[in-house]
């Protein structure tokens, strides 16, 4: 059954909306000029989170205005994908902490979010793998259902391309965050961040597959 996606990208994008509140709304009132700096370098990576949330929303978005479709099977996807969202703002925000203070872009005096130990740095590392898998494998699914669909839907056969290669780019990065959770399980390279830096090999690896999925497509 096919539905009106104007309600389902107007719910999709209250729920961006929430998740970009839940990330001021973290952040306490300052007393004092001490915690009002102390607030203000905390919007450091504040920014980097809401960059990260404002791409998972143009991705979110992209999908929408490639393909006006949204069936049972969209909409389940589609609510999977923002419960990932949702649960994923704050372990994400903790993650922007860490890079942020790896770059030393935050004072020496200014209270730092540490781990306690390598067990939490692998901790840490399944979280984000966890969240970042869940999200585009949700997105994934939902380019692979309309490619699926695509004689129904009477695509062109570039659109049908195009959602075939698109769902296949995405099913890449599962595969590097499930790489990053097996290194982190096994322990492998967790002392120098090997499951962090894994996600490098996202670059060569899309690079690679557009060139491929570009010589197959229609002309």
């Amino acid at each position: 059954m096919n539905h009106d996606t104007t309600r389902v990208e107007a719910f999709s994008d209250a729920v961006f909306g929430f998740s970009a509140t839940l990330l001021v709304v973290s952040l306490e009132i300052p007393t004092d000029f001490d915690e009002l700096v102390a607030n203000l370098y905390g919007f450091i990576p504040f920014s980097v989170t809401f960059a990260a949330l404002v791409l998972i929303w143009s991705i979110h978005r992209g999908f929408f205005a490639r393909f006006r479709f949204a069936d049972n099977w969209i909409i389940a996807f589609n609510a999977a994908l923002l419960f990932v969202v949702l649960f994923y703002v704050y372990p994400l925000k903790f993650m922007a902490h860490s890079l942020v203070e790896a770059l030393d872009l935050v004072p020496a005096s200014h209270d730092r979010a540490r781990l306690a130990n390598i067990d939490s740095l692998g901790t840490l590392f399944l979280l984000y793998s966890a969240g970042f898998g869940a999200l585009f494998l949700f997105v994934a699914l939902m380019y692979r259902h309309v490619a699926r669909l695509a004689e129904r839907l009477k695509l062109t056969p570039r659109q049908a391309h195009d959602a075939r290669w698109i769902g296949r780019q995405y099913f890449i990065f599962v595969g590097v965050a499930a790489t990053s959770i097996v290194l982190t399980l096994t322990g492998v390279g967790l002392t120098i961040g090997l499951p962090g830096w894994i996600y490098a090999a996202l670059g060569p690896l899309c690079y690679t597959h557009g060139k491929w999925s570009e010589k197959s497509a229609p002309r």
